[in-house]
């Protein structure tokens, strides 16, 4: 294996714990759930570190990576909506502006080119707070700590911020494609 291929590698690690995150959820047994999602969040932040630091970058870790954290926050999400852990509007917001975002970028794909897979700001602190939720929720499960009332608060905040990053990423690639045909006339 060559020694550039490791961020890749670690992607697909992560991609392969979220079935056995999702089983342990869906059975109950929190304390594992959260050991393993620590794990999963650990080889996200390790191969961010190893692409930049040591150069290793490629176009497969640019769509593996983000592909990997979608697939284990929506998988999250879906699943603490099945064990009544969060409200089915939670999750459907959650998972319906990754859907709107992916159709987005299929579209301006097929119709104007390229799309650049940069999360923007308010992205980036949606996804903070889902994980900071996914990790309130269960937590709370596992260990009965924090209460009921962090989960609610974060909850809030998680629906707030993804409405406007969603809005946002409409509204960034909408301007990009208006310009695009704007500009071929």
């Amino acid at each position: 294996m060559i020694a550039k291929h490791i961020p890749n590698m670690i992607c697909i690690f992560r991609i392969l714990l979220v079935g056995p995150v999702v089983w342990l959820l869906w059975h109950g047994d929190f304390v594992a759930t959260l050991w393993l999602f620590f794990i999963a969040g650990f080889s996200d932040g390790l191969d961010g570190y190893l692409a930049r630091r040591f150069g290793w970058r490629s176009r497969l870790g640019g769509i593996l990576d983000p592909l990997a954290d979608k697939f284990l926050m929506v998988s999250m999400f879906i699943t603490l909506t099945l064990v009544d852990m969060i409200p089915l509007w939670l999750a459907a917001l959650v998972v319906g502006r990754d859907l709107v975002i992916v159709i987005g970028g299929l579209v301006y794909h097929w119709l104007f080119g390229a799309v650049e897979l940069q999360p923007t700001g308010i992205s980036k602190i949606n996804t903070m707070l889902q994980l900071m939720l996914v990790l309130a929720v269960v937590s709370g499960a596992g260990y009965g700590w924090p209460r009921g009332a962090w989960a609610i608060a974060l909850g809030a905040c998680v629906m707030v911020s993804t409405i406007v990053s969603g809005v946002d990423y409409v509204w960034q690639w909408g301007r990009k494609a208006y310009l695009s045909v704007a500009d071929a006339t």
